[in-house]
């Protein structure tokens, strides 16, 4: 068996975390649409975010290609956007958030990681494409 070594290495890790942060993300709203949500003008979304994030994680390990790092940015930037949306005094699609809760900030966190991630990703590997050393 070879292993990877340099640029193609870095890939693999980041590829790795990235589908490990939007599986979180996914995971926790999953959960959230089953306590709850559901029930909420947003439950729909919830689910969708839920399901989205678990191909898009799948797709990270198992096609080598720029497209699902670009999904995984997006899915990040929408789905935290849609929640700083929520915390504003207005909020989003009649639902206020506040920064409270463990499933909050890991989302956020999540998100804000697969965003970061996705694009030094892409980065590394537009620099030097995956090979085995």
């Amino acid at each position: 068996m070879a292993w990877l070594r340099g640029p193609a290495a870095t890939s693999a890790v980041l590829r790795a975390l990235v589908s490990a942060s939007v599986m979180l993300s996914a995971v926790i709203h999953l959960e959230l649409w089953a306590d709850g949500m559901k029930d909420t003008r947003v439950g729909t979304a919830f689910m969708i975010n839920a399901v989205a994030g678990l191909v898009i994680g799948v797709l990270l390990l198992v096609w080598r290609h720029w497209f699902p790092l670009f999904l995984a940015a997006g899915f990040g930037a929408s789905t935290l956007g849609a929640f700083l949306l929520s915390t504003t005094s207005s909020g989003f699609m009649g639902v206020h958030e506040q920064w409270q809760g463990f499933p909050i900030w890991a989302c956020a966190i999540a998100e804000a990681l697969a965003i970061v991630l996705s694009v030094w990703a892409f980065l590394v590997e537009r620099g030097h494409p995956a090979s085995v050393a």
